[in-house]
């Protein structure tokens, strides 16, 4: 006989409650939307951009928030600094806010020196513009319109740029405008106004660095960086740049001594600063004098507790400088370490010959090229050589007697 409609129904709803499986459908979370970020294709990690489109495009696609990028620096500490106001500049175009710390130089000074973006998508308080008058053709302004169009397009990175839409393009010939730059809230720690006393205990980190990292959780917490914290309001970006650490200037004797007596000040920092960005909503840039340091070990043992590691090799002073192969360089960049975030393997970069050079107006990271004209010279030195081999070698044949060969 055959059940009634009603048990039926109770049949099929406790079939429906009762799961034999442990398998569900995977839903994908809801990702947390700020300006200047984007999930990363490969693991979702939420990235932003360096400032230089083709250094985010050999990170894989930007600065995973959360991690540390170590920058060690060229002799003269031109181009890494470069980096470093990309970084920050990036951070003021897209309002995040700005942690600047260094020892040397004013964090006000190095505010002041970021490059003006060359995009027309920047919030700039200016006033009205002019009708247009109707005298004025039509056809020059189109003109210009399509020009400022292409100037928004890259020109010199075409091979290493990221294919999507991500970060801004900026003039390093033109300052930023205080009206951009005094929109961003910016956090200063500039060491010589921050007195470091002589801790009676004996703790591995210095004075200088463990009152930097105290300022820095204190401006997460009282900020509200922190992932834990509550969604009260909205969430922002807390962009780190931490000028040339283990330098002398931070009292550190990693660069002063082959047997530094605080050597393991700097990579105890680290170990702090990489613990509390893992919590929180900041990304880190951090230069690093390393062709000062002796000891290879301990600079290994640095770039292992950052992330991202990358390091300038300028031309400047060398014997590289009147080289014709780098003639159109300023230096090499080598890739240390990329993150692997979220995944079992990172990704590599393609290529590993790259260079880097400052344009009047742009800083950019290409390959490393030959230059066309080089093979022709090559051979025509070779061919001059031999020609002047030939000419000694029937010199010393004709003073034998008619014998093609000589005897040595």
């Amino acid at each position: 006989m055959a059940a009634p409609v009603n048990s039926v129904g109770k049949l099929s709803s406790e079939r429906s409650t009762f799961n034999p499986t442990s398998f569900q459908k995977k839903t994908r979370g809801k990702l947390i939307s700020i300006p200047g970020t984007r999930p990363s294709v490969q693991n979702g990690q939420l990235l932003v951009s360096t400032g230089v489109t083709s250094l985010d495009f050999l990170l894989g696609g930007g600065l995973a928030v959360g991690t540390v990028l170590l920058v060690e620096e060229d002799r003269y500490d031109s181009y890494s600094r470069m980096i470093l106001k990309y970084f920050l500049a990036e951070g003021v175009v897209c309002r995040h806010e700005l942690f600047v710390a260094a020892a040397q130089d004013n964090p006000d000074d190095i505010l002041q020196e970021l490059p003006a973006p060359i995009l027309d998508d920047v919030a700039i308080h200016k006033p009205a513009e002019q009708p247009r008058l109707s005298c004025e053709p039509q056809d020059s302004l189109d003109a210009m319109k399509i020009a400022w169009r292409y100037q928004n397009l890259p020109k010199v990175q075409s091979a290493l740029a990221s294919s999507s839409r991500f970060g801004h393009y900026y003039d390093v010939s033109k300052t930023m405008e205080p009206e951009i730059r005094q929109a961003a809230k910016c956090h200063r720690f500039y060491l010589p106004e921050h007195p470091t006393q002589s801790s009676p205990t004996h703790s591995p980190m210095l004075e200088s660095y463990s009152s930097l990292l105290k300022s820095l959780q204190e401006v997460i917490h009282r900020e509200g960086f922190e992932v834990a914290a509550p969604m009260s309001k909205s969430r922002n970006i807390l962009r780190i740049g931490l000028h040339s650490l283990g330098s002398a200037l931070w009292g550190d004797d990693l660069s002063c001594h082959d047997n530094p007596r605080h050597r393991h000040a700097l990579t105890t920092f680290l170990y702090g600063l990489r613990a509390l960005l893992r919590s929180s909503l900041s990304v880190a840039v951090v230069t690093v004098p390393s062709h000062l340091i002796q000891d290879r070990a301990l600079m290994g043992s640095i770039t292992r507790l950052c992330d991202n590691a990358i390091a300038l090799e300028s031309f400047k002073g060398s014997e590289r400088e009147t080289n014709p192969l780098y003639k159109d360089y300023h230096g090499l960049l080598h890739v240390r370490q990329v993150p692997h975030l979220n995944c079992l393997a990172n990704q590599l970069p393609d290529h590993k010959d790259l260079a880097f050079k400052l344009k009047r107006k742009q800083f950019s990271i290409e390959r490393l090229h030959l230059p066309p004209d080089l093979s022709e010279t090559v051979s025509r030195v070779s061919r001059g050589e031999l020609a002047g081999g030939a000419t000694v070698a029937s010199a010393c044949g004709s003073g034998t007697s008619g014998n093609k060969h000589l005897d040595f």
